[in-house]
């Protein structure tokens, strides 16, 4: 068993995930791990270094999160209409639009700020509690990378 694989094993472990006899709690946590499993077995095989691990991590992450590798430029080829009303989607981010009718036809990304406020649970337990709206889209200009502000919601 690889290193990567061990250490899978040993967050898994430490989440709850598993018990005492690395037996699964949750039969869709169990597939998800599983999946995951098989990605870090692809991995280790192909003996990345120090150097080209973090690379091909982040190059993985990126496109399997539907995300651009480099900035967005965008040209035409990069769009394809969404909907009769004349808006536009970018086919390489899906949360980059542009229409006629808003910002003056200039491109914007939906996701351009996410809000976030403080939720109390019935326990009296705080954590954050993120959304976006309306005020989330923020105009762009091209060359483009996707950014996403976080902003605390005030009313």
């Amino acid at each position: 068993m690889s290193n990567l694989k061990k250490h899978a094993w040993l967050e898994f472990k430490a989440a709850g995930w598993i018990d005492e006899n690395d037996q699964f709690e949750d039969e869709m946590q169990e597939a998800i791990c599983k999946h995951v499993l098989k990605l870090i077995e692809v991995f280790a095989d192909e003996g990345h270094s120090g150097s080209s691990a973090p690379y091909a991590i982040d190059l993985f992450k990126k496109l399997a999160m539907f995300e651009p590798v480099v900035p967005l430029t965008g040209e035409d080829w990069e769009w394809h209409e969404a909907s009769e009303k004349g808006v536009f989607q970018n086919i390489r981010c899906s949360h980059v639009f542009k229409q006629k009718d808003r910002f003056d036809g200039q491109a914007y990304d939906i996701d351009g700020k996410i809000f976030w406020e403080w939720y109390t649970n019935e326990n009296g337990e705080k954590s954050k509690s993120h959304f976006t709206g309306r005020d989330s889209c923020v105009p762009i200009t091209f060359p483009y990378t996707p950014t996403t502000v976080y902003e605390e919601w005030v009313e």
